[in-house]
């Protein structure tokens, strides 16, 4: 599994975008995952959870930011969590 997660700077409308085609592209894997593995249903209903709530994190932080600098950390943030999401769906593709 496999995401786009660089994200660059950009305007908080395609930043959202963004964020938004990482968190249904991690819940359409687990949808994928409860399909063909039952036993995952656990796991995967978790990381559904914790993928909407980091969501509604961020859009929290990007609607309270004022400056490109926090704009940037923002980024950095998503970035590296997607990198976590993808490697806790790799793990569960095992």
């Amino acid at each position: 599994f496999l995401l786009n997660t660089l994200f660059i700077m950009s305007s908080k409308r395609t930043f959202k975008r963004h964020l938004n085609e990482i968190v249904f592209d991690i819940v359409e894997e687990c949808f994928y995952l409860q399909l063909t593995d039952e036993s995952k249903m656990k796991d995967t209903d978790k990381l559904i959870d914790e993928a909407a709530t980091f969501q509604d994190e961020v859009l929290s932080r990007v609607y309270k930011s004022k400056s490109k600098k926090e704009f940037s950390e923002i980024s950095v943030l998503v970035n590296e969590k997607a990198q976590y999401f993808v490697e806790k769906l790799n793990k569960l593709n095992k």
